[in-house]
């Protein structure tokens, strides 16, 4: 096939053929920096893949750039943005290919259409919240948040192009260098402080795009981008034609000062009351066919994904989904802030009888912001917090003990081993505390490259070479080596007793994410107890009664599409497919159940036994912790702070406490902290920095 050739200003004479194994089948549309194609995968898969100028493709600053824009779109959540499926920044022409999703920008909606209804508004702007949200939980401001950045899909709007300026949209300069965004929609602080604009200039955007929405204009119109920077900066809004139960948030949005702008969470619980008036039933994708299970004996056949395909949906149908799936999390997103955040003493609130757990709130561990993790061990709650490490009376938070760590950033939970507590830093540096005093024992520092996992009382640090390397929790002795024949950096996990005494789990996925070796070792000898190798590219999440539970996920999107259970007597594989996949999957695993929490919040409970899905719910908790069960409720955490309890049996929300907001909402964490089930309790952490303790019996009453 020869060259695609394009013509018009600024275009390029030709344009490649393809993009890395991507073929480039015909052109999306272009913008100052590159051009977005239509391409397709050797699947067959649908991409969008965006291509560089050649001009920029020369320019090293440029370069880092996209660099930035392909690590955020990574970053953040396929929910609502459109997933890197591949991307090439060192490429002669730097490239990236996203999923393709079908369907209109808002700026083509709005001139094809003209403006939407309120209710359309409205609903708009819950889903950007949300994706906002989503986008600034990782860490990532976009700064060109537009209408032709917005995506209308059929399950609501997706945020896209992550991070590219565009110098040839408008003249403007800043004293500082390149103008970063368009400038309708930037706000007063990227004019002003261009380098120090943060998450809120993101919401000043949206304050724009939602007027934009709803009249066809924006809040600041001039053929003047010095105009419109003056009027961003200086003059109010024209709001004429916005709905007029919106305009007091949208001008909120619109707020010259970044802190005077309400968070995406606050927007969120706002639009809940708006929208009492409007559409409030949440529609679901009628279900699929059934699941297929497949057994085989030698694990060499994958099994074959289930039939069936998901409903088309009507425009009015579309719209509720951005709104209303958002609004379904129940009562707890609209209470206030837990009064007395941070105060000196344990909040104690005693149960009604004494058989009951004490229910309690501890003082928050952390002066600054930052969601404490724990462990339970050796009768008491151990945690940690940024700098801070703590032991706790799990029967009323009393702080027994509390040591600061001066700028030491914890990248992992802490974990009991070796009868020390075990730290480690976002460094690899190992610090071993003595529980019962805090006081240090030890400090080492794990080499680079290298993954860790704690099995006993046994350290196990695997390298880039496949090698695996024992050592005792406590004494820092190496206790034994094991060379894996892949050669390779292996994921390292344990699931404790459940496995049989104690278990570590090595697995390598091939290349082309056909297969999965997996070891299983001694972690006091490191002998190896057995090896399978596997199809599909799995990701082991628990073991008990013998069986192994893996997650099998999508070689080109990593979605989870199927539930693998091994027998290890046996080598016996039984394989669940998922009626559909699901993105960003956390397990939990409890008498042959495996439960399946989505980055979007969607629950799923699927019995490996019998190969069938039991049920699912959607419990509208974006990017929610691992879940953790007890075998009657499934409890997981939310980044507002809430702690929610799902029925097991029937996959209800049984009960959840109010949110805890740290003093930054704007400050999220990339990863929440699991909650500890111990002593009929369940405990959970909060942004505001406190550790909290709930009783397991009746979750309704939390």
């Amino acid at each position: 096939m020869a060259p695609q050739r394009s013509f018009g200003p600024g275009a390029e004479p030709e344009l490649p053929e393809y993009a890395g194994h991507y073929r480039l089948e015909s052109r999306l549309g272009s913008g100052g920096m590159g051009v977005v194609h239509l391409a397709r995968s050797g699947s067959g898969m649908r991409l969008a893949v965006k291509v560089v100028h050649a001009e920029y493709a020369r320019d090293d600053e440029f370069r880092g750039r996209f660099r930035q824009e392909v690590a955020a779109a990574r970053r953040v959540s396929g929910a609502f943005t459109a997933p890197v499926v591949d991307a090439d920044p060192e490429a002669e022409r730097p490239w990236m290919a996203t999923l393709f999703i079908p369907g209109p920008t808002l700026a083509e909606e709005v001139k094809r259409n003209g403006p939407m209804e309120p209710g359309e508004v409205r609903r708009l702007m819950a889903g950007l919240a949300e994706a906002l949200r989503d986008i600034h939980r990782v860490g990532v401001v976009h700064r060109d948040l537009k209408p032709g950045n917005v995506l209308l899909a059929e399950d609501g709007p997706k945020v896209i192009d992550f991070g590219i300026s565009r110098p040839k949209d408008s003249e403007l300069r800043t004293e500082t260098g390149k103008l970063i965004g368009t400038p309708p929609f930037m706000a007063p602080e990227q004019f002003r402080r261009p380098r120090e604009v943060g998450p809120a200039a993101d919401v000043f955007a949206l304050g724009s795009v939602i007027v934009h929405a709803a009249t066809g204009r924006g809040p600041f119109d001039s053929d003047s981008p010095y105009v419109v920077a003056y009027q961003v900066v200086h003059d109010e809004p024209d709001l004429t034609g916005v709905p007029g139960n919106l305009v007091p948030l949208v001008l909120r949005c619109l707020a010259k000062e970044p802190e005077d702008r309400p968070s995406p969470d606050e927007l969120m619980r706002v639009l809940r009351s708006v929208s009492a008036s409007y559409d409030t039933q949440a529609f679901i994708p009628a279900q699929r066919d059934a699941p297929v299970v497949e057994e085989t004996e030698d694990a060499a056949e994958p099994g074959e994904e289930a039939a069936g395909g998901p409903r088309r949906w009507t425009r009015g149908r579309i719209a509720l989904v951005a709104g209303a799936l958002v609004l379904a999390g129940g009562a707890g997103l609209a209470t206030a802030h837990w009064s007395g955040a941070g105060q000196a003493t344990p909040r104690v609130r005693p149960m009604a009888t004494e058989d009951r757990v004490t229910e309690w709130r501890s003082p928050a561990l952390t002066q600054g912001t930052g969601t404490p993790r724990c462990t339970y061990g050796a009768g008491e709650l151990l945690c940690i917090a940024p700098g801070t490490a703590a032991r706790l009376d799990p029967r009323d938070g009393t702080v027994r003990w509390r040591r600061s760590f001066a700028g030491a950033l914890w990248s992992d939970p802490p974990v009991l081993s070796g009868g020390l507590l075990q730290l480690r830093d976002q460094e690899g540096r190992v610090t071993a505390l003595d529980p019962s005093s805090g006081e240090t024992r030890s400090r080492r520092q794990l080499p680079r490259d290298t993954g860790a996992v704690y099995a006993d009382d046994t350290r196990l640090v695997s390298g880039l070479d496949g090698r695996i390397t024992g050592v005792d929790s406590a004494s820092g002795r190496t206790l034994w080596q094991h060379a894996l024949p892949d050669r390779v950096l292996p994921r390292l996990d344990s699931f404790g007793a459940d496995a049989g005494g104690g278990t570590a789990y090595a697995t390598v996925v091939s290349d082309d994410g056909s297969g999965t070796r997996v070891t299983a070792l001694d972690p006091a000898s490191g002998k190896e107890r057995w090896s399978a190798q596997l199809s599909g590219a799995l990701q082991p999440v628990g073991a008990e009664g013998g069986f192994v539970y893996f997650l099998a996920a999508d070689p080109v999107h990593g979605d989870t599409s199927a539930v693998v259970r091994y027998a290890v007597k046996s080598g016996v594989v039984r394989r669940t497919s998922l009626p559909v996949a699901v993105a960003g999957a956390q397990a939990a695993v409890r008498d042959g159940v495996v439960y399946l929490l989505a980055e979007g919040g969607g629950l799923d409970a699927v019995d490996t036994g019998a190969g069938r899905r039991l049920w699912h719910l959607e419990t509208s908790v974006s990017r929610g912790s691992r879940p953790v069960t007890d075998g009657r409720y499934l409890y997981f955490s939310a980044a507002d702070g809430r702690l929610l309890a799902v029925d097991a049996r029937h996959g209800s929300i049984a009960g959840q406490t109010r949110p805890r907001f740290g003093a930054r909402t704007d400050l999220v964490s990339a990863g929440l902290p699991v909650p500890v089930l111990a002593r009929g309790a369940v405990y959970a952490a909060a942004p505001d920095g406190t550790v909290f303790a709930r009783d397991t019996r009746d979750p309704s009453g939390w």
